[in-house]
Formats: structure tokens, C-alpha cells, sequence
């Protein structure tokens, strides 16, 4: 018999979890319990980011963040779960996750043979109350005022969208133990934020000082920005999401009793994995998507109990990635990959660790590439991570490649369509053309940050960059060759400032050129809550740029932002925001406040 279990988690922190930091003052005994028997993953990376672009790859083996941003599968994608389902494989996805059911989701669930959606989650529009926010509120502040609303009706731990998630799952379990040729897709969309829990998982983490686990002293749902909470916010949201973890080891132990109870450990495959991190204050930021792709958020946890390999528990340090799932299920139902399909079989089939299958596929893997489409194109050869920025502040040229135009929660817009051309097939395309069109950078410009280059064997935490024109040359000409590998468009390598063709050289180094300018954006925020000039630290830019008093003082410190026209910069957004997102360092704020509040005190 041939069964297999895909526990899929969305925002887990490797770093927080026992196997991997036995020191980690995280409750999560099923995880250390999963690990004493699973394959425990050492060097496991993200591909594409975030969450559907990730499961894109989950289901297509290939990365896709070079080609389009987050959206649908595309009409050429072989997906494993239907090819599973074709060949008589019953798979079935069981998932809270609400990105499926939006319109840059939702051809996924349509793969599977099955599917079963519990709702809830984030700002799921679920529970339907009339005027219970601000009109004409914007769709963050719209999810937010909709999750109070969802939350009503989770008043226990047994109605949390998280429980009821996990019920349906080993309802599956339950009915289908004894048949053959299936596989459950349990995908959770804990421990995303917002951090909702109820009670007890939250005095498992109680507060070492007043006040701070009061709702006033913080929140369970962090804005995607650099950190501007004291410290004890800072620590109150680091609890609610320790809570959200210790919620999803529980659940992690009800499937793994349930492999228990039905001798699913004898033919069943089990895989426990989740799709990137969350950052909860390292590097001063929160969250994901608008910094550089930090070890937090890409370096993952992943384990794989193989019953080709029934000895369980070798470790294994090869570097894989998310693009190898897809293939290692086809190929333990007995099915070869589709040749567009670029990951490998992690399938152990001796008890010797990394010289088993694991080893024999993947030691040919130099390196993996991981990115959002139109930020840093990363590479890791496992010991170093290499993040090449955009070559100008542009970020251009950016195009979508793409036959189902639709973003997250919208379609694209007429604007962004009005001027498509066909673009030549890719060799992943089937011979289609696509769609090709300019997009623009909106909130999201790896320039900033400039090209990084880590040593993450000896800097884990990658707090001191490497200047090494060696190293940084070797990762480069890895890049490029898995760029090229992947079939990436030629606006890829010109927005990178990369040759489509031919060897990388001296000239294409940039972490030099780039290191004062990331240096600067990686300060962190300055604390100017009493400041003199707070008030118009919190006005609206086009406002300042408005007044020439002001707007010379935004010249003289920012001169960009005083030259360029505001075009991708919502009409609300004020300086703190823009240094928050890491546009306007940290330093060039500070000097503007000072300078605005000198200029109050002339008469």
C-alpha cells in the first residue's frame, strides 16, 4: 500500500522549534516528538514567495518568481496533485487557508480530487455584519474589522477555524485508513497572523513584567514594516505568536496520534513543512515581502518520514527546497516527473543519512534560487546567500509573464493590461505565448537595500555582511546559471543588471557599491514619539513637498523622494511610513525632524 500525508503549515519559524534550537524557550513537544523518528532537513530553503507562489511551485516542481507575481496555476503548469489524480491516486486537500478562494488562488483547489475549506482565517469574508467598519476604509483596515468580526464566532478552542481544520483532516484518516493509493494535503494556515488564540495557549507564555500582556501594550497582527513598538509591544507579539506555534504542535500531535493509531507509520508517507518564516523583530522588521529575504524567512523547517526507508531519523544537510515536494510524491506513487519539473526526489532509500537517495539526487544541486518577483534574486549554496538588488532605483525593467492575469484579490486592471504584447513561448510553456507587460515597482524595491552577501555558517543571524569579490563572484555565477536554467526573461537579468549571455566578470560586482547605501537602510527605526516635530513626521508627504519651507528641508535629505513624482505612494503616506518601509532611512528621517523642528523655533 502507497499512502502519503502533507502537513503544511504557513509561517513557521524553524528557529523557534526544538529540532532545530533545543534551547528555544517555545512549547512544541510534537515537533521534538515528529524528529525522533522523521528525516530532519538541515538546509531546506524556500523557492518562490510567499504563500501562493509557493504552493505554485508546490504543486509545478519549478520555481516561478522570475516569470510573474503571485497568481493563479497558468494554464501550462502541470500540477502534481491532478497528476496524481489522473492516475487513479485520490488526493485530497483539507485547508483553512483563505488565499485559495481570491482571485489569484483560486485554480489550485480544482487540482485535487477532493477538497474540503474551513473558513475564518485572516480577514476571511466570512461573517456577514453591515456597516461595522468605516466606509470607504482600505482593505487592510477592511480584513482587520472582519477578523474582529470572524473571531465572534471561534469563542472556543473546539470552533477555532484551526481545530476544525484538523477535525476534517482525520476525519479523512478516520475513513479512508484502510485504503489504498491516496494523499491528504492538511494545510493550515497557522501560524500566520494574525497570532488568534484562545487562553491557554496564552498563559503558556505569561508576561515578566506588567501591563505588556494586556491588549493595549500590543497586537496579534504586526504591519509589514520595520519595527516601531517599544520593547514590551515587541515582546507581546513574539508571546501570541509562541501561543499560535504551541496551538499548531498540538494539532501536529493529534496527526501524528492518528499515524499511531491506524499503523500509518508502516506505508504512509509523512511530510511536516510550511511555506517561509515570520520575522518578529529581527533584523527591526516584521513580517515579510518588503525587506531582503533574511535566513528567518526562507531557511525552513522540513521533515520526511519515507517508508522506502523504514529506519527513519538520518539527518540529512543536503540543500533542498519547496520545488522538490512535488516530484518526491509522483516519484513514491511510482510516477516520473514531468521534464518541466526542476526539483529532485527526497526520498531516503538506505539508513545512511546523506549517502542515501537524498545524497545521490540532490549532490549535484550546487544551489538553490529563492525571491518575490520584483525583488532580490537570491542564491544559496548552503553555506552563503548572495541577494542581488535591482542595478538602478528604478527596479526596471519588470514584466509579468502570464495567461491568467489576475493579482492577490483583484484582476488586473485595464491600465496595467492596455499595453500587452505576446511574448515568445518559455521552454516551460508548452509552446504557448504569454501575456508580457510592464509592471510597476509599488511598495516593494530591493534598491534600498542594496546586494548582500552572507557567510550564514558563520554569521547565522547575518548581521555583518561579507565584502569578498571572490565569493561574491562565484555566487553570481551561480545565480546566473540557475537563472539561465530556469528559462528567466531577459528583463530579469537587465533589472539586475546581469548579462543574458556570456560569462559574469569584476564589472557586474555590487556589494561593494551597494554596502553604505544597505548600511543605511538597515537601521533601524529612531524613537522620535516626543519629538518637536512629530506632528509633520505624520502628515502626508505631497503636503510637505507642498510648502516650500518643507519641502527644501525633504530636498536637502532626501532628494529623491523631493525629485520624483509620487505616483506609486499612496496619498496618506508620511515620512514615518516611508522610513518604516525602508525608502527613507533611518538617518535622513532623524535629520529631517531635526531640521523641521529647528525651523519652528525661528521666527
Amino acid at each position: 500500500m502507497k499512502r502519503a500525508i502533507m502537513l503544511m503549515f504557513d509561517s513557521l519559524n524553524r528557529h523557534m522549534l526544538p529540532p532545530y534550537d533545543p534551547q528555544t524557550w517555545v512549547q512544541a513537544p510534537n515537533f521534538a516528538r515528529l524528529a525522533r523518528r522523521a528525516t530532519r532537513f538541515e538546509k531546506f530553503y524556500a523557492g518562490s514567495l510567499p504563500c501562493i507562489p509557493a504552493r505554485r511551485e508546490l504543486h509545478t516542481g519549478r520555481y516561478n518568481f522570475l516569470h510573474r507575481s503571485w497568481g493563479p496555476l497558468e494554464p501550462f503548469d502541470e500540477s502534481m496533485p491532478q497528476i496524481l489524480r489522473d492516475a487513479g491516486v485520490h488526493s485530497h486537500l483539507v485547508s483553512d487557508h483563505p488565499h485559495y478562494w481570491e482571485d489569484g488562488g483560486a485554480t489550485y483547489h480544482t487540482r485535487y480530487t477532493t477538497w474540503d475549506f474551513h473558513r475564518g482565517q485572516e480577514g476571511d469574508p466570512w461573517k456577514a455584519v453591515v456597516q461595522s467598519g468605516p466606509r470607504g476604509a482600505g482593505g487592510h483596515e477592511r480584513a482587520r474589522v472582519q477578523d474582529r468580526i470572524n473571531r465572534t464566532s471561534m469563542p472556543t478552542e473546539v470552533e477555532h477555524v484551526q481545530t476544525r481544520t484538523v477535525d476534517a483532516g482525520l476525519e479523512f484518516l478516520e475513513t479512508n485508513h484502510a485504503a489504498d493509493e491516496w494523499l491528504l494535503q492538511l494545510e493550515l494556515f497557522d501560524p500566520h497572523e494574525p497570532f488568534f488564540t484562545h487562553q491557554q495557549y496564552k498563559d503558556l507564555y505569561p508576561a515578566d513584567h506588567d501591563g505588556s500582556a494586556s491588549p493595549e501594550a500590543g497586537t496579534d497582527w504586526p504591519d509589514y514594516r520595520k519595527v516601531t513598538e517599544s520593547p514590551d509591544q515587541l515582546e507581546h507579539v513574539r508571546r501570541e505568536y509562541a501561543a499560535l506555534v504551541s496551538m499548531c504542535d498540538r494539532s501536529l500531535g493529534r496527526v501524528l496520534d492518528a499515524m499511531d493509531e491506524y499503523h500509518l507509520w508502516e506505508d504512509t508517507m509523512l511530510i511536516v513543512n510550511t511555506d517561509h518564516g515570520f520575522l518578529l523583530g529581527e533584523h527591526g522588521w516584521w513580517a515579510k515581502t518588503v525587506m531582503p529575504w533574511f535566513e528567518e524567512l526562507v531557511h525552513l523547517p522540513f521533515f520526511l518520514w519515507d517508508p522506502r526507508s523504514p529506519e527513519g531519523a538520518q539527518d540529512t544537510t543536503a540543500v533542498a527546497q519547496t520545488i522538490d515536494i512535488a516530484p518526491t510524491l509522483l516519484r513514491y506513487f511510482g510516477m516520473t516527473p514531468p521534464e518541466s519539473m526542476q526539483g529532485k526526489d527526497l526520498g531516503l532509500t538506505s539508513a545512511a543519512g546523506d549517502t542515501g537517495a537524498v545524497a545521490g539526487t540532490l549532490a549535484e544541486r550546487e544551489g538553490g534560487l529563492f525571491g518575490i518577483h520584483g525583488g532580490h534574486v537570491n542564491v544559496t549554496d548552503g553555506r552563503y546567500v548572495y541577494m542581488r538588488s535591482a542595478a538602478t532605483p528604478s527596479n526596471a525593467p519588470l514584466e509579468q509573464f502570464t495567461l491568467m492575469p489576475t493579482h492577490m484579490r483583484e484582476r488586473f486592471p485595464v491600465s496595467e493590461l492596455a499595453a500587452w504584447e505576446p511574448a515568445e513561448p518559455f521552454s516551460f510553456t508548452q509552446g504557448l505565448r504569454t501575456m508580457r507587460m510592464e509592471t510597476p515597482t509599488r511598495w516593494m524595491n530591493p534598491w534600498p537595500h542594496g546586494t548582500l552577501l552572507f557567510d550564514v555558517e558563520r554569521d547565522p543571524q547575518q548581521r555583518e555582511p561579507l565584502l569578498d569579490d571572490e565569493v561574491e563572484l562565484r555566487m553570481l555565477d551561480l545565480l546566473v546559471r540557475l537563472m539561465r536554467e530556469n528559462d528567466a526573461p531577459a528583463s530579469q537579468f537587465a533589472r539586475l543588471g546581469l548579462p543574458v549571455e556570456g560569462p559574469v566578470g569584476v564589472e557586474h560586482l555590487m556589494a561593494g557599491r551597494d554596502a553604505e547605501r544597505a548600511a543605511a537602510t538597515a537601521q533601524p527605526m529612531p524613537d522620535l514619539a516626543g519629538h518637536p516635530a512629530r506632528a509633520d513626521l505624520d502628515r502626508p508627504v505631497g503636503e510637505l513637498l507642498g510648502e516650500p519651507r518643507t519641502r527644501d528641508t525633504l530636498a536637502a535629505h532626501a532628494p529623491d523622494l523631493a525629485q520624483t513624482e509620487l505616483l506609486t505612494v499612496s496619498p496618506g503616506t508620511t515620512l514615518i511610513d516611508l522610513a518604516a518601509s525602508g525608502a527613507l532611512p533611518a538617518a535622513a528621517l532623524t535629520a529631517i525632524a531635526d531640521d523641521l523642528a529647528a525651523m519652528a523655533t525661528q521666527p
